[in-house]
């Protein structure tokens, strides 16, 4: 019952951050068509419950957190252990590997302009931040997807469910 609810909470964490990721995979079309202004103002107001003002930072860390505790905690049920960890790694790669050096940084910098000082080369930095984002999402998806995959490779295909395994 244990590990059941522990995937239960991973993968309502995880779901949580994709929707996050999707948000901005969703905007994206719309706010490579804004000016320099528009764009800073999303910045500076949007996303504040994403990040450590709001609840986003706890959700991402969560899902991670709990799927790599869940690695260890399926780690003797098979095919369950390798989507599992799959799905934990292709969750921290989207942070580690993507938001720590792609977003991070132009959430830095965009923190320290205003209005009057928006630089030169903002669409650069616009880009990197909207497809950054964009490529965390399919990596969230694809993390979540296989946490999915997890339980129902523990799933009897007859309707009825491995009460042991899943």
């Amino acid at each position: 019952m244990f590990v059941r609810a522990w995937r239960f909470i991973t993968i309502i964490l995880a779901a949580l951050d994709t929707g996050m990721a999707l948000c901005h995979a969703l905007e994206m079309p719309a706010k490579l068509k804004v000016d320099a202004h528009l764009w800073l103002t999303f910045q500076h107001t949007l996303y504040r419950a994403f990040g450590p003002e709001g609840p986003g930072a706890f959700i991402e860390m969560g899902a991670i957190i709990t799927a790599i505790v869940l690695v260890f905690l399926v780690r003797q049920r098979q095919p369950a252990f390798y989507l599992t960890l799959a799905g934990a790694a292709f969750l921290a790669a989207a942070f580690f590997l993507v938001w720590l050096p792609f977003v991070n940084p132009v959430n830095a910098e965009t923190a320290k302009w205003t209005v009057e000082t928006i630089p030169v080369n903002w669409m650069e930095w616009r880009k990197q931040w909207e497809y950054a984002h964009t490529t965390r999402f399919v990596l969230q998806l694809i993390g979540l997807g296989t946490l999915l995959l997890s339980v129902l490779f523990e799933t009897r295909g007859d309707g009825a469910s491995d009460r042991d395994a899943v």
